[in-house]
Order: structure tokens, then sequence, then C-alpha cells
């Protein structure tokens, strides 16, 4: 068998023709320790590195989450989306505390609409109302305008310092913006999803996600919709079929040594509802 080649090492003291110290270039990138947990058990169980994971949460925001935002101007029931605050808020505070990197996917729209089709702005305004980046119904700033009142994160939930915020322009967050590259450069490559609605952009993002070659695990107990029943059950089963794993919080919980602190609420996440 033929010996493998000689590392040489870059980062030696400068040699007699190299008297100004230049060392080179380096390509080695530092390899964190693998980190393998199983979450659940038995052939629905999910094994995943901590390491090379992070938690994306996405949409959990005043526009679609607070009493004055966009969707409850349009006469949507924001209780089903509301309900998994508390859920959102344990998952990232634990994994946080895992050193599992958090990152919040947003809507954070340019105030002139520049980058957004004629069909995308004329979907929001279905039934008449406003839409992405007209002025709010309750005065508070523009609809889901970056760094306005609507785009931003519901006060319930924390964002620590180190967190990283990225924002959106589409159902998916995989396009016209940086969150593939974010991921590259951390060495990212299982995705666990949480957040809102779990059939529109939790699975959009999820579905790019699985097609750029991610490995994705959905929260089922971290993920609402205003949408009916049905909805939700089709996207749980296109999940495990097609793209990925599924998998309750207080599995991820139990996964890296922490006990569950609600075992009912993937209960009280998918209460009875109806589509606006």
């Amino acid at each position: 068998m033929r010996e493998p080649p000689r590392v040489r090492h870059l980062r030696t003291a400068p040699s007699a023709g190299n008297a100004s110290g230049d060392q080179g270039v380096s390509f080695v990138r530092s390899r964190k320790q693998q980190r393998i947990v199983r979450a659940g058990s038995g052939a629905d169980s999910v094994e995943f590195d901590l390491a090379a994971a992070a938690l994306i949460v996405i949409d959990m925001q005043n526009d679609f989450l607070h009493p004055e935002g966009w969707f409850a101007s349009r006469g949507i029931d924001g209780a089903p989306v509301r309900a998994v605050i508390p859920a959102v808020e344990t998952l990232a505070a634990a994994l946080r505390g895992a050193e599992v990197p958090v990152i919040w996917l947003n809507w954070g729209l340019r105030a002139d609409r520049a980058n957004l089709s004629a069909f995308t702005i004329n979907r929001g305004r279905s039934g008449g109302g406003a839409t992405y980046a007209d002025p709010s119904p309750s005065g508070r700033g523009r609809i889901l305008v970056q760094d306005e009142w609507g785009a931003a994160i519901v006060d319930e939930l924390t964002v620590a310092d180190h967190d990283l915020i990225v924002h959106k322009h589409r159902l998916s967050g995989f396009w016209d913006n940086e969150l593939d590259s974010v991921l590259r450069q951390q060495g990212i490559t299982t995705l666990l999803f949480a957040g809102i609605n779990i059939d529109r952009c939790v699975f959009s993002t999820l579905q790019d996600a699985s097609f750029l070659g991610y490995d994705c695990l959905l929260v089922e107990d971290a993920c609402a919709t205003v949408s009916p029943d049905f909805v939700r059950d089709a996207i749980l089963f296109l999940v495990r079929k097609l793209h990925g794993a599924v998998a309750s919080s207080g599995a991820i919980l139990s996964a890296i040594g922490l006990p569950d602190p609600a075992p009912s609420s993937k209960d009280r996440a998918n209460p009875n509802r109806s589509a606006p």
C-alpha cells in the first residue's frame, strides 16, 4: 500500500530566504469535536451531531403574533400560533445552553418593495387589506419592513446577544439573502426547525434546505399554523416521507440531558382551528 504524502505545516519559523516572515496561506479550518445525540426512540428516533446543528426559528414576529399586528388586522385568530411561544422559548434556551447556534429567520422587507414580485404583493393584499410594506392598520410603522415594529421578534421570546438574525424576502429563507452562506461558514449541516407557519415559511425553508443537502429535523410542537389541522398533518407526513425527520421538543431536550418541562405541549400546540 502506498504511504500517504506527508503534510508540510505552513506555520514554521521564517526560512533564510524568507526574511519578511511571510508564512504563506493556510486553508486549514478548525473542526469541532462531534457531539452525537439521539432524539426519540425506535424507528421514529433521529441521530444528529450537536456540533454541526443549528436551530432555525422562523417568523416569530409582531405582525404575525401580536394582537395589533398585520394578521390580527385581517381577522386572523392568532391563538394557534401564539400557543407555541413557550415551546420555542424553552427549546431555544436549551439549545443555546448546549452551544447550538440559534438563528432567527424573519421577514425583513425593503420599504420600497423593489425585490418583491407583483404576485407576492397582490397575494399579501388578498381580501382587500394592506399588504407587505404598506402602513400598518395599527399605526405601528410598515408591515414587515426590516427594523420596524412589525418585523421585530415578539417580546415574549429571548434573543441572546450571540444569536444570529437573518432577514428573508420570500416564503423560503434560502432565496435572495445570506442564510446558506451563514450556515456553511459555521460548518452547520443539520437544521432544527421551529416557528410559524408550518405550512408556509417553515415548510418552504425546510424543503429548500433539504434540496441544498442539509439534514432537516422539524420540531413539531414548536411549530404552528393558522391553517386547518389537515394542512399541518400533510406537512408532517411530507417531511417524514421526503425531507427529513420529525421530533418533539421534549425528545430533543432529553437528548441533550434535560427534562421535558411540558409533556402536554404537543396537545396545546395543535388546537382545533379553521382557516381565516
